[in-house]
């Protein structure tokens, strides 16, 4: 009965997508390799396969994508290469492998988008990209037969489309770091009829979210379901010191009530706000402007919403002098949302819904570390 229920579990691993035709079977292409085809959409509305890039000498290949951070690290470098090298015939096509639903919200804590088809659209809209971005995300069959291990990784090819170059940009994520232009230096070699004497380096950012792991998510989201929701009533100095910022962390704090409707429709992006950022410099506090007796209800809201985050309540019932405490200013319209320093400086400020994306936008920027600088 024990190898038989062994045998079981075996054949049940190898089925799984992370075996067989999974990443256990993901091989980088080696070089003199043929340069698979692919026919991929484009966030330009273009469909893509290597016969719109027949004209270049030489083609470069990169997959990355819009979360990952030491993929965003070379952005602008791409960007350069093309109007670099463009007018010496090469040309460059950037494909996202990753399954958007494997990305779990903990590993979206370094950006503003996440890695579907239509947020890749906004990303190269916004930074303006001057190359064809693809996705693959769906079926992951061209990203397992080029074989790449982790965003970014560069292939280049030749005339005849055969890999001639694999693996790093450059060797550091920090531009001014950089002592080694791997991708470049072949590019020069291959265009002034050298051999590339370093063929291939190894690859450095994140992993590939391949669908397999679609199921961690899950598991992931499961969790966080399962994690305590509590509400406590506040006073006029725990609004002051809300505002202090005085907490050595990013404060998001907003203001709402459960017969807001604004405030209602929005919360649910907030609470993904905060799950995507906690685990750095930041803090969602919510403060219901509900009455204290109406505790029982704001409590009911937050469990359904999974509010785990820190959530008050304004605990008088005179309400003018809890909103002067935190904000002389604030005229009293719901929702009300700030973004506060670590030094009480106030980075954002809106009476009204929030708008999600500018959001994020500035709490990537103000968490911003030195590593790419």
């Amino acid at each position: 009965m024990k190898r038989r229920v062994f045998f079981v579990l075996v054949a049940a691993l190898i089925s799984h997508p992370f075996f067989g035709d999974g990443i256990q079977s993901i091989r980088t292409l080696n070089i003199g390799a043929a340069a698979p085809d692919f026919g991929l959409p484009g966030v330009d509305g273009r469909s893509y396969s290597l016969r719109d890039f027949a004209r270049a000498k030489l083609l470069v290949i990169v997959f990355t994508c819009t979360h990952c951070p030491t993929a965003q690290a070379y952005q602008e470098r791409l960007k350069k290469l093309i109007v670099d090298y463009q007018d010496k015939g090469v040309a460059l096509v950037a494909i996202s492998p990753n399954d958007p639903g494997s990305v779990r919200l903990d590993e979206l804590g370094y950006t503003d988008l996440a890695d579907s088809f239509e947020e890749m659209k906004i990303r190269a809209l916004h930074k303006q990209f001057n190359f064809p971005y693809l996705f693959d995300g769906d079926k992951e069959e061209v990203s397992r037969a080029y074989g790449q291990t982790a965003t970014p990784h560069v292939f280049i090819f030749d005339a005849d489309r055969r890999l001639r170059y694999v693996g790093r940009f450059d060797d550091s994520e920090r531009e001014e770091l950089v002592r080694t232009h791997d991708a470049q230096n072949a590019l020069d070699a291959l265009l002034a009829g050298r051999e590339v004497k370093i063929r291939q380096t190894k690859a450095f950012g994140c992993s590939i979210k391949w669908a397999g792991k679609q199921e961690e998510v899950k598991k992931y989201m499961a969790k966080l379901a399962a994690e305590p929701v509590m509400v406590e009533l506040a006073n006029i100095e725990d609004l002051k010191s809300l505002r202090g910022g005085n907490s050595g962390k990013l404060r998001l704090v907003n203001f709402w009530a459960t017969w807001c409707g604004s405030c209602v429709t929005e919360f649910p992006e907030l609470v993904t706000i905060n799950r995507m950022y906690r685990h750095r410099a930041f803090e969602l506090v919510t403060v219901a402007a509900n009455f204290p007796d109406e505790k029982k209800e704001v409590l009911a809201f937050l469990e359904k919403n999974q509010a785990s985050n820190r959530n008050l309540l304004f605990g008088d019932t005179d309400k003018y002098k809890l909103m002067e405490a935190f904000d002389p200013d604030w005229n009293d319209a719901l929702p009300y949302t700030m973004l506060i320093s670590p030094t009480g400086e106030v980075l954002y400020k809106v009476q009204g819904p929030v708008d999600p994306l500018e959001l994020k936008r500035i709490i990537v920027k103000s968490l911003k570390e030195d590593r790419f600088k």
